[in-house]
Parts: structure tokens; C-alpha cells; sequence
């Protein structure tokens, strides 16, 4: 058995309390608003040009367009307004701005990478590939958020970050234009909100419908309804679902590094955490990327797939089915055997394979890997999506041992019938080194996936749950190394 020798490199994304996000402030008493919005109104028309003024310099330049988004803000409280007088845009920007908070939205932490080809490989030098990476960004509370950073790899192996650009912005909602009725009744059983009051609801719909639809008909069910529990928790569960399924777009001229995606939905009110991106490629030739991430509301784990062909739109799709549950699933890259497959892990210990005719539902898992060696012997998972090679499917996987110690290892599967494993490695490719063990989670070294350039393996890690490095490892030394 032979070592793999991995190339630390000197890069680490660190988290900053530079980057903020500029995001609603809106009081949970509605009294508050009503005489918030009036204190504003009382100040004449010179004190409101000069609060305004004094907001725009304490704040303009750290955001991309403010006064748009004052002016959001301002809409989401004018209903409690006390006038209908029409009021001028300085008292609307200024009342905006009291409902304005900043969100540092990296300032905790920044990890658990995924790196996938760059859509734009062009204005390169020779022999150079473009990549976009994903981390988890943790701020405030506790909560995750997806954020991207783009470099590049040389020809003669020389990594280089793009300086992110100093403010991000969040995407615009656009409306989901209809749900599918079957698709949706199957979620709601899995979901457990399968009964008369929402079949009740559903009765009422088209086979396709739109949120604003089913809003409609969730209202008129419950008047119709005696007050009960089981028609508060059902609605709301049927809300969540049509939530949890939406789509978001960015403007075209955006930096990469300049978009971050928070929390929109109830299901992801506590955090969108560990996004695997891969870039997949249909049997048609045509290719998009996926990324499959879990929603945390702070009671629910809820897997989700995120679907984009540019990194400017973006589509948030539930995953259904009894196997599409637990953290950790990660898509192959293309269809197997004329069926989408995923490494999945069900059980908080072991890893699965499972294929689908429908990336958005999976069953029957298959068992591929138990914890064998001692460095993983509490629990085993996959670090980001397979990637192809003559030899097999290469899988990065992360071990738990003593001490809750995590570490980085990789295993090879059958290239046409990957539930067969073809080796391991017997010890970790990537342990966390004194550099490494320190932070939110010590002990940890950690990755949503890797990239492959020329004969090496492009690794960013998360650092014990705080920052993101990066490491280099030859593929063919990891293939000589298993067992």
C-alpha cells in the first residue's frame, strides 16, 4: 500500500464581518410599526432630507442599490402607514431605512466547499480551467446561507482566488408558476399532511395550480373547518411544501462572489446547509448544474436540489420519495444506465447508492459502505458528488473515529454498477493537522466536493467548521493506495 502525498496549499478563506447583506427589519409587533412609521412622518421635510443624507453617507457605498432596496422595505410596512395622503420618496426611503438591518451574513464561519467548472471558460491562458466554489456561510444566529467565490487552476498547477467583490447582494424572487397535483400529494404523505382537510383543499384545485390557488383554497377550507390542530398543522405544512419549491434569479452583470443565497422559505428559516454542486451532463449532450442541499427549519432536516445553467438563476426544488431523507445525498454526474443515481446516507452511519427514473424522487436504497477501519468507525459519509475516471466512480468520503475526530478518505466504484466498491483507502487521505483542529467544531476536516485537473484533485476543505483551505492530490497515488 502506498502513501498519498497531499500539497497543502497556502490559501484559507477566512470568515469576514466586511460583507454584509442588506435585509428587512420588521417588527413582530404591529403596534411598534404603526409608531415607527409615524415618528417618521412627524419630522418635517428638511429633517427628513437630512436623516436621509446622513443615511445614504453611513451606508451607500457598502451596498450595491440601496435606495432600491429602501424603497422595498418600505413597501413591505406601507399598509401600516396612518395616511393615504401620498408621501414624498425621501419619507419613503427614510421609513424604509428604519425597517433595514445589515446581516453579516459571513462573519462565523465560511466552509464546507463544493467546486465545480466555471460556465465561463473563455479569456483563459492556455491549458488554464475556470471553477466556482460554493461554501457555507454562517452569520448571526446561527444561521447558513450559500455564497461563492471563482478562481482559477494554471497549467503548471498554480491555484489562484479572485479577490471577492466588497458587498453581496440576494437574489430576486420570481413566482413558481405551477405545481403538479400528484407530485404534491405524494410530498404531503411523506410529509405526514395527508388527511381529509387537505384532500379537502386539493379537491378544489386544477391538476396543475399556482401558490396564489392553493393559498385561496387553504383559506376557504378553514373557514369552512372547525378550529382544530390538525387543520392549522396541515395547512401550514401545505404552505411550507409550495414554498419550499421556487425560483430566484440575479442580474446578468453580477460578480460570482457577489451573490449569496439566504433563507427565503419557512423550511429554510434556520439554515441552507452543505450545498454539492456538480455539473451533470444529459444524455442529449446538453448539461446543467445541480446542487443538493438540506433546508433546517430548527425542528426538520428537508433535502432539497438547487438547479441553475449559469449561476444567475436559480431553481429550489423539494426531493421526494422514502429514500430522499437524512444530510449527505450527492448526484452522480450523468445518468447510469439510463437512471439518475445518488450516494445517499439514510441511516447517520452507513453510505447508500439509489437510482430514480425522476431526480426529484428516490427510493430503494442500497447499501455500499459500512465504517471498517478506525478512523471511521462511528459513522461514514460521502464529501461532495462522484467523479469519473477510467478506473471508476472516485468518491471522497469523510470518517468519524475517537474523540469525534473527522477526517477525509476516498473509496472507487464499479463504473456501470456502482453499488459494487472496487477499493478504499485504509487511511485518511486528509486529517486535520495543528493548523486545522482549532475552531467552531474541532477536530474536523471536511468537503462538499473536489474537482479534477489533469492527473490531480483539486480539494477545498473545511477547517474544523470555521474556514475553507486547499490541497492538491495526485489521483493515480490515491488508486494505488486502496485496498
Amino acid at each position: 500500500m502506498n502513501k498519498v502525498e497531499v500539497q497543502r496549499l497556502k490559501f484559507v478563506l477566512r470568515p469576514s464581518h466586511d460583507r454584509v447583506l442588506i435585509r428587512p427589519f420588521i417588527p413582530g409587533d404591529e403596534n411598534q410599526r404603526y409608531r415607527t412609521i409615524s415618528r417618521v412622518m412627524s419630522l418635517g421635510k428638511d429633517e427628513v432630507h437630512v436623516r436621509l443624507e446622513k443615511v445614504l453617507a453611513d451606508f451607500a457605498d457598502r451596498h450595491h442599490n440601496i435606495l432600491e432596496e429602501l424603497i422595498e422595505h418600505f413597501t413591505m410596512v406601507k399598509q401600516w402607514t396612518i395616511t393615504d395622503a401620498p408621501l414624498s420618496e425621501e419619507q419613503r426611503l427614510l421609513i424604509g431605512a428604519y425597517f433595514t438591518q445589515e446581516y453579516s451574513l459571513e462573519s462565523a464561519a465560511l466552509f464546507n466547499p463544493s467546486i465545480v467548472l466555471h460556465p465561463d471558460q473563455s479569456e483563459l491562458p492556455a491549458g488554464a480551467i475556470r471553477f466556482i466554489i460554493s461554501l457555507r456561510a454562517i452569520g448571526e444566529g446561527h444561521i447558513s446561507s450559500i455564497v461563492f467565490r471563482e478562481g482559477m487552476i494554471t497549467d503548471d498547477f498554480t491555484l489562484r482566488l479572485r479577490r471577492p467583490a466588497p458587498y453581496v447582494t440576494q437574489p430576486k424572487r420570481i413566482p413558481w408558476q405551477s405545481y403538479d397535483k400528484t407530485l404534491f400529494t405524494r410530498k404531503l404523505a411523506e410529509l405526514n399532511c395527508e388527511n381529509s382537510f387537505s384532500a379537502g383543499v386539493l379537491s378544489k384545485l386544477e391538476d396543475q395550480f399556482s401558490l396564489a390557488e392553493l393559498s385561496d383554497a387553504v383559506e376557504r377550507a378553514k373557514r369552512r373547518a372547525p378550529a382544530s390542530q390538525e387543520a392549522d398543522v396541515t395547512s401550514d405544512g401545505m404552505l411550507t411544501l409550495a414554498y419550499s419549491n421556487y425560483a430566484v434569479s440575479f442580474r446578468p452583470e453580477q460578480r460570482t462572489s457577489e451573490k449569496a443565497i439566504f433563507p427565503l422559505t419557512p423550511s429554510q428559516s434556520n439554515g441552507i446547509e452543505d450545498a454539492r454542486f456538480v455539473l451533470f451532463y444529459d444524455d442529449d449532450g446538453g448539461r446543467r448544474y445541480y446542487g443538493t442541499y438540506t433546508a433546517f427549519d430548527g425542528r426538520m432536516i428537508l433535502p432539497q436540489l438547487i438547479e441553475t445553467e449559469d449561476f444567475i438563476s436559480f431553481k429550489f426544488i423539494t426531493l421526494n420519495g422514502p429514500a430522499a431523507k437524512n444530510k449527505g445525498m450527492a448526484l452522480f454526474p450523468r445518468k447510469i444506465n439510463g437512471q439518475y443515481a445518488m450516494i445517499s446516507r439514510q441511516d447517520n452511519e452507513n453510505l447508500y447508492v439509489m437510482y430514480s427514473d425522476n431526480i426529484n424522487f428516490w427510493y430503494d436504497p442500497q447499501l455500499i459502505i459500512h465504517p471498517t477501519f478506525p478512523w471511521e468507525f462511528v459513522q461514514v459519509g460521502n464529501c461532495g458528488s462522484p467523479i469519473e475516471l477510467d478506473e471508476g466512480w472516485l468518491v471522497l468520503s469523510h470518517g468519524v473515529g475517537p474523540m469525534r475526530k473527522y477526517c477525509i478518505g476516498a473509496f472507487l466504484l464499479d463504473k456501470k454498477r456502482p453499488t459494487n466498491v472496487i477499493g478504499r483507502l485504509k487511511e485518511p487521505l486528509i486529517e486535520p493537522n495543528e493548523n486545522e483542529r482549532e475552531g467552531y467544531v474541532p477536530n474536523v476536516v471536511y468537503t462538499c466536493g473536489a474537482l479534477r485537473y489533469k492527473e490531480r484533485l483539486l480539494i477545498p476543505y473545511a477547517m474544523s467548521d470555521y474556514a475553507t483551505g486547499f490541497a492538491f492530490a495526485d489521483v493515480k497515488e490515491i488508486l494505488d493506495a486502496m485496498v
